[in-house]
């Protein structure tokens, strides 16, 4: 699944904010702290740990680019410690760091503190997702003025955005995170409320995932066939 955790005990818990439009919109990402030989385990078991890691790179500029934009407050949410002199532009996006032990209270964290702040309509994704643009974070957000949740879909059984108008402690408990039963189990919660579900996606888990797709030929060139 697209979003992501890091279970390593937090190291620095400091928190740079930023008061940017004025918006009721929150979008939440959570990153790991790119690294080489850390993250993206299962392709790199195929593609190598420097490729993995280039390919890691590659798709944290594609989530910059299609957020940078969007009308909505940002926060990135770090795995492991807070960097501020990253390619996230510090005018643009607020830098926190994910606190819990699983990635369920590391979400359900970083979406009560949003409604702490009184947002409105909060939204989260992962950072390694090609197959999405700025055009459906909108969706997304346009979605929930009718609907207190949007799910996106991810084709291996997870989803890749997940946005709230309300907070529900249940979708962040009971869960096999990083597994197929995720997406399952997640809309078994949501059975009794208003919930839209946008369209369904693939991420970036396997080599599989990329072999295909032209964008990712370039970090490819090393594997045979």
């Amino acid at each position: 699944m697209a979003i992501l955790q890091n279970n390593k005990a937090v190291r620095d818990e400091k928190v740079i904010d930023f008061t940017l439009a004025n918006s009721n919109n929150l979008l939440l990402i959570f990153t790991r702290n790119p690294e080489i030989g850390k993250g993206k385990r299962r392709l790199a078991a195929t593609v190598g740990d420097q490729a993995a890691f280039d390919i890691y790179k590659f798709l944290l500029a594609h989530t910059v680019a299609i957020t940078k934009n969007l009308y909505a407050e940002k926060e990135v949410y770090y795995s492991e410690e807070i960097w501020e002199n990253d390619i996230w532009d510090n005018q643009k996006f607020g830098k926190k760091l994910q606190i819990g032990e699983d990635l369920g209270v590391r979400m359900a964290n970083a979406f009560q503190q949003g409604f702490q702040n009184e947002y409105q309509k909060i939204i989260i994704i992962g950072s390694d997702m090609l197959d999405l643009s700025q055009e459906d974070l909108e969706e997304a957000f346009k979605s929930l003025e009718k609907n207190d949740f949007v799910v996106g879909p991810a084709k291996d059984g997870g989803y890749y955005l997940l946005g709230i108008k309300k907070f529900l402690p249940a979708l962040f408990k009971n869960k096999t995170w990083g597994t197929e039963t995720v997406l399952k189990d997640t809309l078994a919660d949501l059975k009794n409320e208003t919930t839209a579900l946008l369209e369904t996606r693939n991420d970036v888990d396997y080599y599989e995932d990329i072999k295909d797709i032209d964008a990712f030929s370039p970090f490819l060139k090393h594997i045979k066939l």
